[in-house]
């Protein structure tokens, strides 16, 4: 797994060690960054982060600020790894990604949320509930789930598409 474009291209990432953690395919990442277009001065936030590819791929093509957030202390160590390998400084929290949204962590431009697909049916209706004060007025959510299995959030979709048996939504402020 590498950075795909920016600042950081081509540097190697690290997953971490088991099988809890699936990582974001590099193809399904180029895409996506494609989809969303210029990062330029936005604040993100990577929840159930794993690795942190998607919160290292938007720093490395020009975002101002990332805040990563994974229960998984060994994903939590991949994700401080990953960083310090690229040179990148950026919080990282160990902890529930539904009580980080229910503190008081700032607004975030572009969220992404990619949980672990067992989890998807019991986290759509509290996401939905806690992600909007976490946002600005423009900002876009990014899910990745199962696409048998949807992670269903009742905001208005801007964007879908499928890749193999990931489904990537991407979503905006209503």
């Amino acid at each position: 797994m590498r950075v795909v474009a920016g600042e950081h291209r081509g540097r190697r990432l690290r997953a971490p060690a088991g099988r809890a953690t699936r990582p974001t395919a590099d193809r399904v990442r180029e895409a996506l960054f494609s989809m969303l277009g210029t990062l330029e001065g936005l604040s993100v936030l990577d929840l159930f982060a794993g690795s942190g590819a998607l919160g290292i791929e938007a720093a490395s093509r020009g975002a101002e600020s990332v805040a990563f957030v994974d229960s998984d202390p060994r994903a939590v160590a991949a994700i401080r790894q990953n960083l310090a390998d690229v040179g990148l400084d950026a919080p990282v929290t160990r902890g529930d990604a539904l009580d980080y949204l229910r503190g008081r962590h700032g607004r975030f431009d572009l969220i992404f949320v990619d949980p672990p697909y067992s989890c998807v049916p019991r986290l759509a209706a509290p996401l939905a509930e806690r992600l909007p004060a976490a946002m600005t007025g423009a900002a876009r959510i990014v899910t990745e789930s199962d696409r048998r299995h949807p992670l269903e959030l009742p905001m208005p979709l801007v964007r879908e598409r499928r890749y193999g048996d990931t489904r990537i939504a991407i979503h905006r402020v209503p």
